[in-house]
């Protein structure tokens, strides 16, 4: 357990020297982690099923399912053979470092290869935290609109990868993908966009290659 004292000295610098701490623990046990950004309803908890699906047998996944409350995620993870940790902010509408460590606590790491770990959804206040991963991705979904990008360029700028996500409705709702694709190469030229449809299984062995953490 860490004790960040408010008190003595900057508060995100702390929190950046747990992220290095995490980042140090990860590697010292040989585990990837991927943080996965993106809004309530964009899909992060299927698209990150679907990877682990395409790669299991050959690699061991696991899951941080971070929500303000419930075990939702957690359940799905559990189910689709995905050992998963449950954790809940309870008010606060991002992880942090120190919340990232306390779940590490509780993984067997020794026994993975790839951690994902599935961040609050909120295209805002996650963006200001570093988790100590090695990749962050971000998920959005064209039921919310072309204009997400534009409407949140930090989180986008700061993300390696931004998965534009269930575009087999995007004729239905009138949504051209291509707009959000272009707005992150915008505020993002050296990211990579990738348009996933889970039911189709579109775009998801692009994705695994994307991450460049498996070996295909």
């Amino acid at each position: 357990m860490h004790d960040i004292n408010l008190q003595d000295g900057d508060v995100m610098a702390r929190l950046n020297d747990l992220a290095k701490k995490n980042r140090e623990k990860l590697k010292a046990h040989d585990v990837i982690a991927i943080n996965v950004m993106g809004a309530i309803g964009s899909g992060k908890t299927e698209l990150i099923k679907a990877v682990t699906e395409k790669v299991k047998g050959s690699y061991n996944i696991g899951a941080v399912a971070g929500d303000v409350a419930g075990t939702d995620d957690y359940e799905k993870f559990r189910e689709a053979g995905i050992t998963a940790y449950n954790l809940n902010t309870h008010s606060d509408c991002h992880l942090d470092p120190h919340l990232v460590d306390h779940s590490l606590e509780n993984m067997p790491l020794d026994s993975l290869d790839v951690l994902f770990v599935e961040n609050v959804g909120n295209l805002v206040c996650p963006a200001d935290f570093d988790l100590g991963t090695e990749l962050d991705i971000v998920v959005i979904s064209v039921t919310e609109g072309e204009d997400m990008v534009r409407k949140h360029p930090k989180i986008f700028a700061k993300s390696e990868i931004v998965v534009i996500n269930k575009v087999d409705l995007a004729d239905a709702i009138g949504v051209d993908p291509e707009v959000p694709k272009e707005d992150y190469y915008n505020v993002n030229p050296n990211g990579q966009a990738i348009f996933t449809a889970v039911p189709e299984g579109r775009g998801i062995d692009e994705l695994i290659d994307a991450l460049d953490v498996f070996e295909t």
